[in-house]
């Protein structure tokens, strides 16, 4: 297997009769990374995240994943080696903490045992206590249903996590908290990671390759120190500044 988990070859995708949100791109991911698309709002980073989930269908062009090009026609088996989770977390309102987060599990056949000893090895590691696997989301705090949503999401152990601006409703103080213990998630468990968020400080805390993305190209991608030697020009520069390490 290459090191790469996901390839964009040629993809456009526009909606409508409006100018392509995303044009051609063709971008490669690596493997066991944590890598971070940023770009201010319109810059195309969550439509190329929902073309690899199988949310968007690319107008153009071609993405494949861990070598094999999307069956947009099949899409259960390509989400279930994924994981997802979404700015707000996007909780099963009627749904207790507990069935929320092992739902897919279930519907996926695990035994009992097996489901339980996931779920609880998932509170651990997010510091979440089992007192509230009975309650509502609705009576969870913003950092609560955040880390909830990611236990969701790595229910299945998935190989490929995606992730869009799941932190970005947080005051700063949770913020911080759950950043810490996104790092401990990426330390436990050796996963390819794809985070979107505008916030470059948050690329460069969180994530290991950047791709910063302006107008639905691809502006600059690689690793923080070479896109901080050498930004290839004035908006990855302004980025940079933006979060102080320009």
């Amino acid at each position: 297997m290459n090191d790469t988990c996901i390839e964009f070859t040629g993809v456009v995708k526009r909606y409508g009769d409006g100018e392509p949100v995303v044009r051609d791109v063709t971008l490669s991911l690596p493997r066991n990374l944590t890598t971070a698309l940023v770009g201010e709002s319109g810059s195309g980073k969550s439509t190329l995240l929902q073309i690899v989930n199988g949310l968007v269908v690319p107008d153009e062009g071609t993405v494949s994943v861990d070598g094999q090009p999307i069956d947009y026609a099949n899409l259960p088996a390509l989400r279930r080696r994924m994981g997802y989770a979404v700015q707000g977390a996007g909780l099963f309102p009627h749904l207790t903490v507990e069935e929320n987060v092992t739902l897919v599990a279930r519907l996926e056949g695990w035994t009992d045992s097996d489901i339980a000893s996931r779920y609880r090895y998932l509170l651990g590691l997010l510091e979440l206590s089992d007192e509230l696997s009975a309650r509502y989301p609705h009576s969870l705090s913003g950092g609560q249903q955040q880390r909830v949503s990611l236990c969701r999401a790595m229910m299945l152990n998935p190989g490929l996590m995606l992730l869009d601006e799941p932190f970005s409703a947080l005051d700063p103080i949770t913020r911080a908290t759950v950043h810490e213990e996104f790092m401990r998630l990426q330390q436990a468990e050796s996963r390819s990671i794809v985070l979107v968020t505008h916030d470059m400080a948050e690329a460069v805390k969180l994530a290991q390759y950047l791709v910063i993305l302006k107008d639905g190209r691809v502006v600059q991608q690689g690793d923080f120190e070479s896109v901080r030697a050498s930004p290839d020009d004035a908006y990855v520069a302004q980025l940079l500044t933006s979060a102080g390490i320009g």
